[in-house]
């Protein structure tokens, strides 16, 4: 098993009292991302988790990696290459912090080989298998051949490296190969050349043979039938490699004429930008190995990472993950529909009735709620407007389809569509390229903004006058997503909402920034950070010992130094601080004298934990919000964010059942020690064996039960002077 401390940023031993400013009060928000990766890892390992569902997380341990190089690899390359040697707060140069990431990667790297070796031999009891070719019998190697020849040979296109031919260009995350070739009858004249392998929609990684769950990878395929390719050229070696390529290409907009064009131009230099990392099969001779890393501009002895003799790119084990042996699956799961939003009912009339109504994705279906939402909107002859924000979606999301109904049918539909949404630029220039040609009015945010707030505002003309109906969330408006990470929202009516909801899009859509009033909206940049602030030294000022202060945060990540130093101070006052964080996070629980009232839990389940909720107590007064903001810089700084109270005995229980669940977690639960590390809680009893997740599950299925119930009993329930004649 990944030991707990695999990852970790463990600290020097306490002192006896701290300075607020210590750096070793600060966590590495590098190495306490890397931490996450390797609880990711573990799940791989936990036996308790079903066959493909082990290998999914090996895959997504992969993934991140390869995102973890783009993004933060690459922008510390890009510090260390301007000659930054400022330290962060926790006290790292850029240079510091590369070298005991890589020390970390290498780590996670060397036991995701172990787990794979593992997970195919388990795999195979079970008649899955991936194959190298020597296990293969005569039939299956003519079926390869032949396939070959059909659907891969026509799509490559050999590269000669010589003095005529100069290293060819080298595309992001691609697989290729390194083949030195003798000429016949030539002994002394040998060539190289580099063979891209065409993996694409058309092509998968993994090619099965017929009749059975048998794969053999596409390079295994390639390696043994180059003949075919080179044709009378003795093949001395062939050998693997992989490259990473920075992401980090935006430019200052301020200066941009068009921000599409921009964007557009940003994606061609990320194609082309620097190489971050060179990864290798494990029998590369030496020779080959600096070649590569000094054509690639890297570092052999540093950015070369060797995956022994395992596969590159395990992140293409997703196409096997869905293979379909219910058996080695998690227990299915159909997300339920909402109760309260019953479906032969008008959607705003259940708005109005209840006033506010809370949605928890995945749990419940996203489809029968937000999608019905905009659905109902685009149809409804009484709404008059809709605007919404849009950071990522998918094909496969009903949204723009609802968007562009809504303008044939006349409504008046704007749209903020953030362009610089990291890895989606090309996907979102698409979708608004479509939307501006159906009539959407199209914009793209606030200059040095990015919008990341999740808001519908849909403006009806009710009986009583027009009337805003809104949508706040803490996940992207994506229907792949919505299915796997764990996301809150609000349907509402609350006008006090409307109204801050209709500053916040003039504002998006104007870029003018007067004073603006919120009634109720903690929008970032202008608001959120200070609001919070404000509350956590609040709770710090009405502690007491009879009364003591609680203060309950659920994100994605705590990065922010000046909430993080804050926490720290209501901790040392006594305040009781549980935060339940996935991944990044600077602040130490337990440390004597400074953070004894506090702990720090990370949840890692079959869902990927994406809620932010802020909790405080509040002398009894309490307090709960929901939003689209960690508890990072960028997201309170420079990004417009929107957090939204939640108001209701109902909806305020639910969130609290969903806190009480996950701090009271012993399946899924990680806790940080004070030095840094996280431990793995384990269940102490038959009932604790059930994580926070399944009991989501459970709770759902039990509203639904009582809603029927309900429903059937309205139903039977007799109608005055039905009987009458």
């Amino acid at each position: 098993m990944l030991s707990p401390e695999s990852g970790g940023d463990s600290a020097a031993s306490p002192p006896e009292s701290y300075d607020i400013d210590d750096p070793s009060l600060y966590l590495n928000r590098e190495l306490t991302w890397l931490a996450f990766n390797g609880r990711v890892l573990n799940e791989a390992q936990d036996e308790r988790n079903p066959l493909l569902e082990r290998l999914k997380f090996l895959a997504i341990v992969s993934s991140n990696l390869d995102e973890f190089f783009m993004k933060r690899i690459g922008g510390l390359k890009q510090q260390l290459g301007a000659g930054m040697t400022k330290k962060t707060v926790d006290g790292r140069t850029p240079r510091e912090q590369i070298t005991a990431c890589y020390d970390i990667v290498r780590q996670q790297e060397a036991v995701q080989r172990d787990v794979f070796t593992t997970l195919r031999s388990e795999l195979s009891v079970h008649e899955i298998e991936i194959l190298e070719y020597k296990q293969l019998g005569r039939d299956d190697v003519d079926f390869l051949r032949a396939h070959f020849h059909e659907n891969i040979f026509p799509l490559i296109t050999p590269q000669s490296i010589d003095p005529a031919h100069p290293f060819p260009f080298i595309s992001n995350l691609s697989l290729n190969f390194l083949v030195l070739v003798r000429f016949p009858n030539q002994a002394d004249r040998t060539s190289l050349a580099r063979i891209k392998v065409p993996i694409g929609d058309s092509l998968p990684r993994f090619i099965q043979l017929p009749g059975r769950h048998h794969y053999v990878p596409i390079e295994e395929v390639m390696r043994n039938n180059l003949d075919m390719l080179l044709p009378e050229m003795d093949v001395i070696s062939e050998h693997m490699f992989r490259v990473t390529r920075n992401s980090n290409t935006e430019r200052n907009e301020e200066h941009a004429d068009d921000l599409l064009s921009m964007i557009e131009s940003e994606l061609r230099d990320r194609r082309f930008a620097p190489i971050v990392r060179l990864q290798i099969e494990g029998d590369m001779d030496e020779t080959s190995r600096g070649m590569l890393a000094a054509e690639l501009g890297l570092n052999e002895n540093e950015d070369v990472f060797d995956a022994g003799g395992d596969m590159l790119a395990m992140r293409d084990l997703f196409q096997l993950v869905g293979i379909d042996k219910p058996e080695l699956h998690d227990e299915p799961f159909q997300p339920f529909d909402n109760p309260v939003l019953r479906p032969n009912s008008n959607i705003f009339h259940l708005i109005r009735e209840r006033g506010t109504i809370l949605l928890q994705h995945p749990y419940e279906s996203f489809g029968t709620s937000v999608e019905r939402f905009l659905k109902e909107a685009a149809m409804d002859p009484k709404v008059r407007a809709i605007k919404m924000t849009l950071y990522r979606t998918s094909s496969d999301t009903q949204v723009i389809d609802n968007l562009v109904r809504a303008a044939r049918n006349g409504k008046q539909v704007a749209v903020v569509v953030e362009l610089k949404a990291r890895f989606d630029e090309a996907a979102n220039i698409r979708w608004a390229g479509r939307m501006e040609e159906a009539g959407i009015h199209v914009t793209y945010g606030v200059i040095g903004l990015k919008t990341h707030s999740k808001i519908v505002l849909v403006v009806r003309n009710d009986y009583n006058g027009l009337k805003r109906y809104l949508h706040i969330g803490t996940g992207n408006y994506h229907a792949g997503t919505a299915r796997l990470y764990s996301d809150l929202g609000i349907l509402t009516n609350d006008q006090d909402l409307g109204r801050d909801a209709t500053e916040l899009f003039n504002y998006l859509t104007t870029g003018y920034t007067p004073e603006r009033y919120y009634r109720k909206l903690l929008p970032a940049p202008k608001v959120l950070k200070a609001a919070l602030l404000a509350r956590i030294q609040r709770e710090r000022r009405i502690h007491s010992a009879d009364k003591p202060g609680l203060i309950q945060l659920k994100m994605n990540a705590l990065e922010d130094v000046d909430i993080t130093r804050a926490l720290y101070e209501a901790s040392r006052d006594g305040v009781r601080v549980d935060l339940i964080v996935r991944d990044t996070c600077r602040f130490r629980p337990g440390l004597p004298g400074m953070s004894e009232s506090a702990r720090v839990i990370s949840i890692v389940g079959r869902f990927l934990e994406h809620t932010r909720i802020y909790y405080f107590q509040n002398g009894g007064d309490e307090e709960y919000f929901i939003g689209s903001a960690d508890c990072m810089k960028r997201n309170l700084e420079s990004r417009v964010e929107v957090v939204t109270p939640v108001f209701g005995d109902g909806l305020r229980e639910e969130l609290r059942f969903m806190i009480d669940s996950q701090l009271s977690d012993y399946r899924n639960a990680w806790e940080m020690d004070s030095d840094g590390t996280y431990s793995k809680r384990m269940p102490r009893s038959e009932a604790e064996e059930l994580g926070s997740q399944a009991r989501m599950i459970e709770r759902a299925k039990e509203r639904e039960k009582q809603a029927n119930r309900y429903q059937r009993g309205r139903s039977r329930r007799p109608v005055a002077g039905r009987n009458l004649r």
